[in-house]
């Protein structure tokens, strides 16, 4: 396929950088709604096959580490064989997995193709693709643009979650499923077409650069593994790696693996039906959605460090609350605009500190096991809370253990040094 210049497109006034995020943006919120949609269907597939809840969770814990895991490896491929061609194979192996389940009817079965197989496709582009496509496109409005693209995940969730449901509840999950299915087929077609690995193969410059062209980067000779553990080994050496991936650890113990996981089949056990309880979390999705954006543009102004810990202890004190709103309309109501507007706006200045500390060239890199960190937690929470679930009948120490951990990493994340890194992409010292 020849590659689309500016003047091919009808577009001829909008930087290319913008159309990009646009097809990245789409990508986003499809593979979210990939991401999220065994949440809603625990309930089904108890029903119809009674598999327990830790059961379940285990498949989704799988799903979540790999999410995560696949991330550093994911942006080494990007980097030595290309953006497109990437997300191409990984839609793929989503929709895959996702078709073949249907005809699913042992736990063996589910944890193949939901937790390995979801797990490793989703994973080869997760917040990874976001993180690559602004670091390359963009140098102004760099931090906006995450916002932008990170909130594809809230997205994701307003658009499909309650869609999904009503459909799972009137048809059953397999067309539900099938829906997911049709989605990443559509995502598909548009990132073949639209997407380029970066500005200079349609004779552009990244939005906002300024001066002489940058260099071009050096072609990936190594192995795919070597580059990942490589920008692993050079980044653990900072004491800033560490407190990124911790606090991203608990982001991901507080999000993903909780909320977007055990949400729906907590409330259903204080006797909201599983279409309102969607429709709770679609409403987080929308105050996500606009709390990423502005993260992002809060994130060119203010100190990156300062947002996190606002971040966290508001979001900590949010799942604090989320007991003792009694599951009232009110109550939850108040939790949705809380908890919503911080669910990852956390996304935006981590990426910037990233980038800061070890180059936009290995941000992706670096970032990906930091991503990687945010999935482990996710996964523990997964099954941590499904577990509760079984054995004491109740999830609510899962929330109160999230909510805690929250506020540790408000105060931990204040401890980065805010020096810009130095000329070798390490940052300043062991000691940043």
């Amino acid at each position: 396929m020849t590659s689309v210049t500016p003047a091919e497109t009808p577009f001829q006034k909008i930087h290319y950088g913008w159309i990009v995020a646009g097809a990245t943006f789409l990508s986003g919120l499809i593979m979210a709604g990939a991401v999220g949609a065994p949440g809603i269907f625990i309930i089904p597939l108890q029903q119809e096959f009674g598999w327990s809840t830790s059961d379940i969770s285990a498949a989704l814990a799988i799903r979540f580490f790999l999410f995560g895991i696949m991330a550093p490896f994911a942006a080494a491929l990007m980097n030595k064989y290309g953006v497109r061609r990437i997300v191409l194979i990984a839609q793929s192996i989503v929709a895959i997995s996702l078709v073949t389940s249907l005809w699913m009817t042992s736990l063996w079965q589910l944890l193949l193709l939901w937790g390995i197989g979801v797990g490793v496709g989703t994973g080869m582009t997760a917040l990874v693709l976001g993180a690559t496509v602004a670091t390359r496109w963009f140098v102004a409005r760099r931090g906006f643009v995450v916002g932008v693209l990170t909130a594809s995940v809230a997205t994701g969730q307003l658009i499909f979650l309650p869609l999904l449901t009503t459909l799972a509840v009137d048809y059953g999950w397999r067309v539900a499923l099938i829906a997911v299915c049709a989605a990443v087929g559509c995502a598909a077609l548009v990132m073949l077409l639209v997407m380029r690995d970066r500005p200079s193969d349609v004779g552009l410059l990244p939005y906002g650069h300024q001066g002489l062209p940058p260099p071009a980067p050096p072609r990936a000779s190594g192995s795919v593994t070597a580059a990942a553990f490589g920008a692993l080994r050079d980044a653990a050496r900072t004491r800033a790696f560490w407190i990124l991936f911790g606090t991203f650890f608990i982001c991901g113990a507080s999000t993903n693996g909780l909320i977007q996981t055990h949400f729906i089949p907590m409330c259903v056990d204080f006797g909201l039906s599983q279409t309102k309880a969607a429709g709770l979390l679609a409403a987080i999705g929308v105050f996500d959605f606009v709390g990423t954006i502005a993260s992002g543009w809060l994130a060119d102004r203010y100190d990156n460090r300062w947002l996190l810990f606002w971040y966290y202890g508001l979001r900590g004190l949010s799942l604090l609350f989320l007991p003792f709103t009694d599951f009232t309309f009110f109550g939850l109501s108040v939790f949705a605009v809380f908890y919503g507007l911080d669910w990852i706006a956390t996304v935006p200045p981590t990426v910037r500190l990233t980038a800061q500390k070890f180059g936009a060239e290995r941000a992706n890199l670096v970032f990906g096991w930091i991503f990687a960190g945010h999935q482990i937690g996710a996964a523990l929470a997964a099954f941590a809370a499904g577990f509760s679930r079984t054995m004491l009948a109740t999830y609510l120490p899962a929330f109160f253990a999230a909510g805690a951990l929250c506020i540790v990493a408000a105060v931990i994340v204040l401890m980065i040094d805010g020096r810009q890194r130095s000329s070798t992409g390490l940052a300043p010292s062991s000691a940043s």
